[in-house]
């Protein structure tokens, strides 16, 4: 099936709520990088896009939408391969980000840095699959609250008002509803992946995944 939803958005903004938001809205299964952990024969398809031989037939082929990593680094090409896609491009305070990373996805010493750092662990090639813009810089306040603020205005610059969603964390339904054109749900937005989830969950994955 082809993407109906694009998400432009970087790793920890909002993007595990956006998930089940998506498909409580009808825009279901949504890709997010628990999806990879979940299913770890596709790293391998992540590793082959990284390269420049993108199979996204493949890769999306039981689902609807994308937010979060792996995807989110191949905005602009996905956004090219599925024209009819809503571009989801999800926001927040660029120091607030930048700290959320760095207790989560790129915490020091966590599993993306080590992989980062050492070309022969065992996830090195999937992490530096979508990661080569930033990569060099995680741990660096300004280089990585610049390269957020860059990205943002890329998205923004790149995709025409009409097709793209700027939605702000934290702003409930009602904008991204709006956006892609469907009532508001009853229920109340989801909100996931907190700090310590977010950790609980990382561990776990990282146990169960072998390397690709």
């Amino acid at each position: 099936m082809a993407l109906e939803v694009v998400g432009a958005g970087l790793g920890r903004t909002g993007t595990k709520s956006l998930q089940t938001a998506l498909g409580m809205l009808g825009f279901g299964p949504c890709h997010h990088m628990v999806e990879v952990f979940a299913h770890p024969e596709s790293m391998a398809q992540w590793i082959e896009a990284g390269a420049g031989r993108p199979d996204w037939d493949a890769i999306f082929k039981d689902y609807r939408s994308m937010v979060d990593y792996p995807g989110a680094a191949f905005w602009r090409e996905l956004a090219a391969y599925y024209p009819a896609a809503k571009v989801l491009l999800s926001v927040r305070d660029p120091d607030a980000w930048f700290e959320s990373t760095q207790a989560t996805i790129f915490a020091p010493g966590g599993g993306v840095d080590q992989a980062l750092a050492n070309p022969e662990h065992p996830m090195a090639r999937f992490f530096g699959s979508f990661s080569s813009r930033f990569s060099d810089n995680i741990h660096d306040r300004a280089a990585m609250t610049d390269y957020f603020r860059r990205h943002v205005e890329e998205v923004k610059a790149t995709i025409p008002a009409e097709r793209l969603i700027v939605y702000e964390v934290g702003a409930g339904w009602e904008p991204l509803c709006a956006g892609l054109g469907v009532p508001v749900p009853t229920e109340p937005y989801p909100s996931e992946n907190s700090r310590a989830e977010f950790a609980a969950r990382v561990a776990s994955m990282t146990q169960a995944a072998p390397a690709p």
